[in-house]
């Protein structure tokens, strides 16, 4: 937990805070998936606050474990890029926007439904109707953090389309892109064809929605710079061989005070040991650079780094 990002972190420990209440609170009577969750708008339990408290909400044991998953593999990897304010930003936006389009989607469910009972009913007829169908309204509730998963999905997708990763049951790699476009055209699939399967995939689709038009806003907007690399396989790569630097920091040290004090008394000695010492001097302190820089990825995001900071990320060693 302790090299998770902090609004992962956090995102992790609530939802499960929060599953575990859930089944505290029904044993004196009280239905948090009831009060929290997101009822269709028409129905007299809706409330405005729903569209945030659901997507921390989960119905199984199944449900939680593989969002929670999911936000573990990829939300670290989104935040480290992002940073955690843009990322919690985007993973609250997302799941509210998930919410929106689920209460669309029950919306057109509902006057399918009301036509077909009552033919000649029109749209201005529904505040009626659902007046009149309070108590089967208000079973249709929402609960779970899917629609801000899958925009996190989405969101490594497009930073690291090229990034080849191992989904079970595949038993080879598939690149984040195909990935990630695989699951749209099994949940559009899914939510044309299937009804009553207790999935709110077109919630799915809208948390998909919302972070594909933010991601194409930030990359089109100059003050946003940095939100996608088309290089991500670089972008691990390089993380990678400084992390191996700094941790192979001490044996550097020694290789140092090994040309520092060995050599001859001439003057090509004392020539060659000056030249030792000075390279050693500057690859120690380009090595205090990038140790700077990768603790400011760690705190701050990638996305905080300045123009030269990733330059000097990315040269070559």
């Amino acid at each position: 937990m302790r090299n998770i990002p902090t609004i992962t972190k956090n995102l992790l420990i609530i939802n499960v805070l929060v599953f575990v209440a859930t089944f505290v609170f029904q044993r004196v009577g009280l239905d948090l998936n009831d009060l929290l969750g997101l009822h269709f708008f028409l129905a007299p339990d809706f409330q405005i606050y729903q569209l945030l408290t659901y997507m921390f909400l989960h119905a199984s044991i199944e449900h939680i474990f593989f969002n929670m998953f999911a936000l573990w593999m990829f939300g670290c990897v989104v935040e480290n890029v992002w940073g955690p304010k843009k990322f919690l930003f985007y993973y609250l936006s997302c799941g509210i926007g998930a919410g929106i389009i689920q209460e669309i989607a029950q919306l057109g469910s509902f006057y399918m439904i009301a036509t077909t009972q009552i033919p000649e009913a029109t749209f201005s007829d529904l505040g009626v109707i659902a007046a009149n169908s309070a108590a089967v309204l208000n079973l249709w509730t929402t609960v779970g953090a899917s629609g801000a998963i899958y925009a996190v999905l989405l969101a490594f997708g497009m930073i690291f389309p090229n990034e080849r990763i191992f989904i079970f049951p595949l038993p080879v790699p598939i690149k984040a892109k195909w990935f990630v476009g695989f699951y749209i055209v099994i949940e559009l699939f899914s939510a044309l064809s299937t009804t009553n399967d207790s999935v709110a995939h077109f919630a799915h689709l809208g948390g998909m929605l919302f972070g594909f038009l933010m991601i194409r806003y930030w990359r089109n907007a100059p003050a946003h710079g940095g939100y996608g690399h088309s290089n991500g396989r670089q972008f691990f790569e390089n993380l990678r061989n400084n992390w191996e630097k700094r941790s192979n920091r001490k044996a550097d040290s020694s290789r140092f005070d090994r040309h520092t004090h060995g050599g001859n008394d001439n003057l090509s000695g004392m020539e060659s040991r000056e030249t030792d010492w000075e390279y050693n001097a500057r690859k120690k302190a380009e090595q205090e650079e990038i140790d700077r820089i990768l603790d400011k990825i760690r705190k701050s995001g990638y996305d905080s780094l300045t123009d030269a900071e990733k330059k000097k990320l990315f040269d070559k060693p």
